[in-house]
């Protein structure tokens, strides 16, 4: 799996770890009045495995509530499998909602998908 060309179309520095490419983008929520981000869960993953030429992708993409149907009609046009809609938390503000997928492809074409979503 070649890190470079997944960075350039996702717009995101990633970590590679035995052939394995991981993104991870962050967002912001209070609960009970503590500010809470990327560290304590509230992202959006990306985890590509494979070869360049036949890859797959999963993840988790967390989005505001109103934010569901747009996400979801992108990613089905993107040809991107929705697995799972579920909460991770309680209380926060703004409420997220979390969304697991997955898809199969060249990597190049996964994370250009991808970021057409996001």
């Amino acid at each position: 799996m070649t890190a470079a060309p997944l960075e350039t179309a996702l717009g995101v520095k990633g970590q590679s770890n035995q052939g394995m490419f991981k993104i991870v983008i962050g967002r912001t929520a209070n609960m009970d009045g503590v500010s809470v981000a990327k560290e304590m869960g509230i992202n959006t993953w990306a985890s590509f495995g494979g070869s360049d030429d036949a890859a797959m992708v999963d993840g988790d993409f967390a989005m505001l509530e109103n934010e569901l149907q747009p996400v979801l009609r992108a990613m089905r046009k993107e040809g991107i499998n929705i697995v799972a809609i579920h909460q991770h938390m309680s209380h926060e503000q703004p409420r997220y909602l979390f969304l697991h997928y997955w898809g199969k492809g060249k990597a190049a074409d996964l994370a250009k998908s991808l970021k057409r979503v996001l």
